[in-house]
């Protein structure tokens, strides 16, 4: 057997706002939508599954707070990417920097 790659989820309250968010914000591409329930969101080889809840999910605030994340997104050219999402419209956010183990990031939060 072997594993031939990954697929998160991820929780929301606002199916349409997040597929907004990932489609017109970050400019990746939706796979699939069931119904206003669930939804795949293609990036490169990967797809995020989208699931929406009624409660919003107690871990965002312990995440934000301890400054971690539930995904990050890789990309060739950082400042290109951040400015790219400005002008999208993506809001709360770092300018690019360098992170622990010699990555650029910019941060960016969904909802």
């Amino acid at each position: 057997m072997t594993i031939t790659s990954e697929i998160c989820q991820l929780r929301t309250t606002d199916l349409a706002e997040s597929i907004r968010f990932y489609t017109a914000g970050l400019g990746l591409t939706l796979e699939f939508q069931y119904e206003d329930f669930y939804a795949g969101i293609r990036a490169g080889h990967s797809v995020l599954h989208l699931k929406r809840v009624d409660e919003k999910d107690p871990s965002i605030e312990f995440v934000d707070h301890g400054d971690h994340f539930h995904l990050y997104l890789e990309t060739n050219d950082v400042a290109a990417a951040a400015d790219a999402l400005k002008r999208n419209g993506v809001r709360r956010g770092r300018s690019p920097r360098r992170a622990c183990g010699g990555a650029n990031e910019a941060r960016r939060q969904a909802l």
